[in-house]
């Protein structure tokens, strides 16, 4: 559960970027769904590349199963582009890898998906060239199966695209094609249930937060404060344009070696500039985990 900017919603664990023996997964479906549901995930979207998966036949274990793809139009400067579209039909047959991106994009969300831009460091593309894209709905901000090279994070793009007025918010994925890459990033997603409509409405609206473990229980910003509730941190910073930004004073270690304390509440009073501005929070916790949450509009001064 999470107050949602005062609205309470469920909150449901969804793996949204996967690959299963459909592509280039090392696991069947009926593996990849026992294992996230013992795990206790809520959702998976099978997003095999090129293909969707007759998920409506298959046994979610409890789980809800979304239809999707990993689409692969051709970018700028010979890089293909990764696109995960969730909630396709799953007799799609509308994708065209020779065609533009932005007509692939197109095509995916009239027939109801939700357009995730995947991994954009390890691909290559940066924030100018995701710019070029319309409607996208959210970018990865961490991918477990992009970790084995360094290139997991992709903060510094998201918040670029922010800058230049391209406010998205991102998902936490697996990006799942083999056991070792399970259960390492997940989206909370905040909805009234586990239906598909209700899970695509959420993440269409960008009601969610990315995580890696620690868990988003209440977001607000009002009067020019903004609000939020979670499990243990150990830091905590709101994140905005270009060079400012805001650090939550997290109290001071006992001593040389001792653990930084944690805590489970946040207030940032927020300066409003001349020009409106975009915040978001940022969550990091012992283990070095961390949470995203997606950014919210600061009006100008004066408005």
């Amino acid at each position: 559960m999470i107050d949602f900017y005062g609205r309470r919603l469920n909150t449901y664990k969804a793996l949204l970027h996967m690959h299963c023996t459909t592509s280039d997964g090392k696991l069947a479906p009926e593996e990849v769904i026992r294992h996230y549901a013992e795990a206790g995930y809520d959702a998976v979207a099978f997003t095999d590349h090129h293909a969707t998966n007759p998920v409506s036949t298959w046994d979610g274990l409890g789980m809800t199963l979304l239809s999707g793809m990993e689409m692969h139009p051709m970018g700028p400067r010979g890089i293909s582009w990764h696109i995960v579209a969730v909630g396709l039909p799953e007799d799609y047959s509308e994708y065209d890898r020779e065609a533009p991106a932005q007509d692939v994009i197109d095509r995916a969300v009239q027939a109801g998906a939700v357009c995730i831009c995947a991994h954009p460091y390890w691909s290559g593309f940066t924030s100018a060239e995701i710019a070029s894209l319309k409607n996208l709905s959210a970018i990865e901000v961490y991918n477990t199966a992009t970790r084995y090279i360094g290139k997991a994070y992709n903060m510094q793009v998201w918040d670029e695209l922010s800058d230049a007025g391209i406010v998205l918010p991102a998902v936490a994925v697996d990006d799942t094609h083999r056991p070792r890459d399970l259960f390492k990033g997940w989206t909370m997603i905040a909805a009234k249930d586990a239906s598909p409509a209700s899970l695509l409405k959420a993440l269409k609206r960008g009601e969610f937060y990315a995580t890696q473990g620690p868990e988003i229980t209440r977001l607000s910003f009002k009067d020019d404060v903004f609000e939020a509730d979670f499990s243990p941190c150990v830091e905590v910073i709101g994140m905005t344009n270009l060079s400012r930004g805001y650090m939550v004073t997290v109290p001071d270690q006992e001593g040389p070696g001792e653990p930084c304390r944690a805590i489970t509440t946040a207030q940032i009073k927020v300066v409003r500039r001349a020009t409106p501005a975009w915040l978001r929070l940022q969550l990091r916790d012992r283990e070095g985990r961390y949470a995203w949450s997606a950014p919210i509009m600061v009006p100008a001064e004066g408005v």
